[in-house]
């Protein structure tokens, strides 16, 4: 690109020459003429004369050029980057859609980007209300500092954040950092990922035998139909846009368990969809997991989105994530997450693999069982998801 500013002649022109733009050009203009690139995504979001604002093509312009700004290391690019998507963006159908994830994207490459001191220039005033998006992004802003454990002990972002829970704003019931068990939250490892046969399950967890008791145990069992808990348990696949739409079940045994029957055995008596179907095949490995684990397969779900979904952004993620844990374990949204911590390690927690028709077993499969402390509880997740059209 070269160093001429873009101003060709009228709106339409500058529009299209703006929506031409890659992204080695956006940066460019971020890293020599923030100012130039503001003005643009100002311009694109003006209506014209008797229309609406530019339409979608406009919209994801708009985004590109924010993200760019925030991904370009200045006090500037970063103010910018937040008046965008905070203040600039209109109400319109066009930016809707556009509208969350553009101010869960900006928040994280802002922090992974800015210095923080910069960051904090941006909360000097504190919010009135949480239905503003210029309050959203800062709220995100904030999720995503305290999964780096960063920006406690900073007056304004510390006033700030407490603004946001006396405002009831759900970012802001999370912790400011990262739990113990939230350690592998975002943590890639090389040659661990996703689990798609038998032997990659028995080869990171602990395989558990089928028993004949427990599937006399599994035969029981009583449903407990709670769709709130549900949809909170199914959120972190269902906001990101799994192919499928998860399974989130509860069931009740008259008599407790014994510990070593709570297997494939019991999940294969469970009248689930995902063990329907013609075709089903009622085998399947078991094995013992932990609460961390499914944490984190929680937030990686939400966080990197489905083949076809969206990206959720590490702050809602880890919000999704924390429902979902929450309502697995059927407890109410106010315990402390310490104390849920502590009750965790109190359950009993499965990944299952079946091989059924309800599952793709393609790029992605998800199963869960998790068995309450007085071992007559159970409640099981399941996702699927494929790049198949």
């Amino acid at each position: 690109m070269n160093d001429n500013h873009v101003t060709p002649g009228n709106d339409a022109s500058r529009r299209r020459l703006w929506e031409r733009l890659g992204p080695a050009e956006l940066k460019q203009l971020a890293e020599s003429r923030p100012e130039e690139l503001y003005e643009a995504a100002e311009q694109l979001c003006r209506p014209a004369a008797g229309e609406g604002p530019g339409g979608s093509v406009a919209a994801r312009t708009v985004g590109r050029i924010a993200e760019a700004l925030a991904d370009t290391r200045s006090p500037d690019c970063a103010r910018f980057a937040v008046d965008i998507v905070g203040r600039l963006l209109p109400p319109g159908s066009a930016y809707r859609e556009e509208g969350d994830r553009l101010r869960r994207s900006v928040a994280a490459k802002l922090v992974k980007v800015q210095q923080l001191r910069d960051l904090e220039a941006l909360f000097e005033e504190l919010p009135d209300g949480v239905q503003d998006p210029a309050v959203e992004v800062r709220a995100c802003v904030l999720g995503e500092l305290a999964l780096i454990g960063a920006g406690r002990g900073r007056p304004f972002l510390d006033a700030y954040a407490e603004r946001l829970r006396e405002l009831g704003h759900p970012l802001a019931r999370l912790p400011r950092t990262r739990l113990d068990i939230e350690h592998r939250f975002g943590v890639r490892v090389r040659g661990l990922g996703s689990v798609k046969t038998p032997d990659q399950l028995r080869s990171r967890f602990p395989e558990i035998p089928a028993t004949e008791s427990g599937a006399a145990a599994g035969r029981t069992a009583s449903e407990t139909v709670d769709g709130r808990r549900a949809r909170a348990a199914a959120e972190p696949f269902t906001v990101s846009g799994w192919a499928r739409e998860p399974e989130a079940r509860f069931f009740t045994l008259p008599s407790p368990l014994a510990p070593d029957d709570f297997t494939v055995s019991l999940i294969n008596e469970l009248p689930l969809d995902c063990l329907a179907g013609e075709g089903a095949r009622r085998g399947g490995v078991t094995c013992r997991t932990t609460p961390d684990d499914v944490l984190n397969e929680l937030f990686s779900a939400a966080y990197n989105g489905g083949v076809n979904g969206q990206e959720q952004g590490g702050a809602y993620a880890r919000l999704y994530a924390w429902g979902s844990l929450y309502a697995l374990m059927g407890l109410p949204a106010d315990i402390p997450f310490l104390d849920a911590v502590r009750l965790a390690a109190d359950h009993r927690w499965l990944r299952f693999m079946v091989f059924t028709d309800w599952f793709h077993h393609d790029t992605t499969d998800a199963a869960f069982a998790v068995l309450d402390p007085t071992r007559t509880r159970v409640a099981v997740l399941a996702a699927t998801d494929t790049d198949a059209d």
